[in-house]
């Protein structure tokens, strides 16, 4: 079985848990959705792929959110306590398609304090990096009411997750890891000696 025919089987059972839960048979389900009841069973069986716009659909039926059938689990990404930032940041940078740098400003050749992570949208070694400054740029106009659209937050995040959702982010190898550890401590033993 191929990762997407696996992936297919894990919303449909989604979808299938949801419907039950909503105590909906598979016809009710299929008059509301508006399709035929053989495409509400190809969808829960997992024998189609189903389309972002069709999971929205889903969604507002079952009244669950999208990211849910996707199967991202909101609950299981809770950062309940500042190492689970720290990790984080560990795991980001264990990717191959994300290339950040860390720009630090402090005293005394700076006024403040000031510590960011950069991603460059042009670095055509993250691949995802355009996608992330994307991203990063329409969250600050939202949060700063610069939008266009007159965009719901609520929204935009479940149709941004849904859309990223089956973009897959590969590991960097331990032989990897492992050389940038070593620059890292280089580089620390570096510092410690100018400084």
């Amino acid at each position: 079985m191929t990762n997407l025919e696996q992936e297919n089987k894990e919303i449909g059972f989604r979808i299938r848990a949801a419907r039950k839960a909503k105590r909906l048979n598979q016809t009710e389900f299929a008059e509301l959705l508006n399709k035929s009841l053989r495409t509400v069973q190809k969808y829960e069986s997992g024998e189609i792929e189903v389309s972002v716009a069709v999971i929205k659909e889903i969604a507002k039926v079952l009244e669950c959110s999208p990211s849910y059938l996707l199967g991202w689990d909101e609950e299981n990404k809770v950062l309940a306590n500042f190492s689970d930032v720290v990790r984080f940041v560990f795991e980001l940078d264990k990717t191959n398609e994300l290339k950040f740098n860390i720009d630090v400003k402090k005293p005394p050749i700076h006024d403040g304090w000031e510590c960011s992570i950069t991603f460059d949208g042009k670095n055509t070694e993250g691949k995802l990096n355009t996608d992330l400054c994307l991203f990063l740029e329409e969250l600050n106009n939202l949060k700063n009411g610069r939008t266009f659209m007159g965009a719901d937050m609520g929204i935009w995040k479940e149709k941004t997750l849904a859309y990223y959702s089956k973009t897959p982010l590969t590991q960097k190898t331990a032989e990897e890891l492992k050389m940038q550890e070593e620059q890292l401590s280089e580089k620390f033993i570096s510092k410690l000696l100018n400084e």
